[in-house]
């Protein structure tokens, strides 16, 4: 495992301009077709359960040195809910809702709160769910301005093509002194596997995923302030080839035959081959995920805090990392 140390982004900074074409991956899908496709994902989407918990667990770690108790908190690209029930422990007295795109998704979300179903008494007696489930897509949140103190997102960013217009939606819907942490997939994820299409063919067949630089200098341009970046890298090892495939491809991470048309089964087994391949001395097959982590605030506008003689925020030591002043 491989741990970089955090890197943090300060103003001024330089601003970044991104378009459609310069998105991350050009080939991801518009919104109702990523609806669609997480539609489809949802009854194999838990075999990556494991992962989501790890990564997960390693965010909320993180949490430990953040002084925050939020209101409202919202799980952004929530899945199956594995993330509310983490966020419902930690701040029990808050509010907390989950966002998905997928309904299928939401629908499993829901089967596991356990007051969504509480049978006809706790129907009789008005008994509310735990979480508040809504479906939107990440760049445009079904919210109003400054709705959340919390916003957590756990490796959902990176499907969304066009990430420079997520990060300022998610700066509105927060409050001021509000907290946003996230995770998503790096550069380096699935490098292995892309190793093994390029034993095949020339083609593209893997997602490309966002330098965590890229991410946080969008955060900056975006009226976050004193965003945090790390990341790490996680092996995950499997016994067969054909298993390894069939997880990459549950959670999203295959392009889809393009005008191409389908490849044949002899390509099948030139992929399945190439992978076999690469066994280690173990004899399993390595599989790697570049894990970014970031986090950042939302402090009030500059008329309502200390500036600088050339009007740059200023952010007091003991600020960094703790609670939001009373409101």
């Amino acid at each position: 495992m491989l741990r970089r140390p955090p890197i943090r982004f300060s103003l001024p900074c330089p601003s970044v301009s991104l378009h459609a074409t310069d998105s991350p991956d050009a080939w991801l899908p518009p919104a109702r077709l990523t609806r669609l496709a997480f539609d489809r994902r949802s009854p194999r989407f838990g075999q990556l359960d494991f992962l989501l918990g790890e990564i997960g667990q390693r965010m909320q770690e993180r949490m430990e040195v953040v002084k925050l108790q939020p209101r409202r908190a919202l799980d952004i690209g929530c899945g199956h809910g594995q993330g509310l029930a983490g966020l419902r422990a930690r701040f029990p007295d808050a509010q907390i809702a989950g966002l998905d795109i997928s309904g299928a998704m939401l629908q499993q979300a829901g089967q596991r709160d356990p007051q969504r179903r509480p049978g006809w008494i706790g129907r009789l007696l008005g008994k509310r769910p735990m979480f508040d489930l809504v479906q939107g897509d990440l760049a445009t949140l079904p919210f109003g301005a400054a709705s959340f103190d919390l916003l957590w997102s756990n490796l959902a960013l990176h499907w969304h093509p066009e990430p420079h217009r997520v990060m300022p939606e998610w700066h509105r819907v927060t409050a001021d002194d509000g907290l946003v942490m996230f995770s998503l997939f790096g550069p380096d994820t699935l490098r292995e596997l892309r190793a093994a299409f390029a034993d095949v063919d020339l083609d593209a067949h893997t997602l490309r995923f966002v330098d965590m630089h890229d991410i946080g200098d969008m955060l900056v341009h975006s009226g976050w302030s004193t965003p945090v970046m790390d990341m790490e890298t996680l092996t995950v090892t499997y016994e067969s080839p054909e298993k390894l495939l069939q997880e990459v491809q549950a959670f999203g991470g295959l392009r889809q035959p393009g005008a191409r048309g389908l490849r044949g089964r002899r390509w099948h087994r030139a992929v399945l081959a190439a992978l076999d391949r690469q066994r280690n001395a173990d004899g399993v097959i390595p599989l790697t995920f570049e894990i970014v982590y970031g986090h950042a605030w939302k402090l009030p506008p500059r008329g309502k805090q200390a500036t600088d003689d050339q009007g740059h925020a200023i952010v007091p030591i003991d600020r960094i990392g703790r609670s939001p002043r009373p409101r």
